[in-house]
């Protein structure tokens, strides 16, 4: 009785006609964000006195050529400052694109442990 293996390869290759994916990371899009980011940092809760970041009211920053769109939540559903606080966050994202920004308030609860701050 004689065992024998046999190795089979495989002859397939990739296609390279096929558009390549896009980056998993986009640097320019990043610091775009991160821009964005900073700039909302002068936009302060008046009750707390922290700002939107600090409070991790910013959910999601979404990024168009003509328009853009950032995503937030208050810190409470009936919060007095809210329009205050959309417009704001509107102006200072306005001042770092070059485009319209439309401001979504999420239904979304805040939760303060989001933030690092436990009461």
């Amino acid at each position: 009785m004689t065992d024998t293996t046999t190795e089979t390869t495989d002859t397939t290759q990739a296609n390279t006609t096929q558009p390549s994916a896009a980056p998993a990371f986009d640097a320019e899009r990043r610091a775009t964000e991160l821009a964005i980011l900073d700039a909302l940092r002068a936009v302060v809760d008046p009750e707390i006195g922290m700002n939107v970041v600090e409070l991790a009211l910013i959910k999601q920053i979404i990024l168009g050529s003509d328009s853009s769109e950032i995503k937030m939540i208050l810190t409470t559903p009936f919060c007095p400052y809210a329009g205050s606080m959309v417009q704001q966050v509107q102006e200072q994202a306005e001042s770092v694109l070059e485009h319209p920004v439309k401001v979504t308030l999420l239904a979304e609860r805040w939760d303060p442990r989001d933030a690092g701050l436990m009461w």
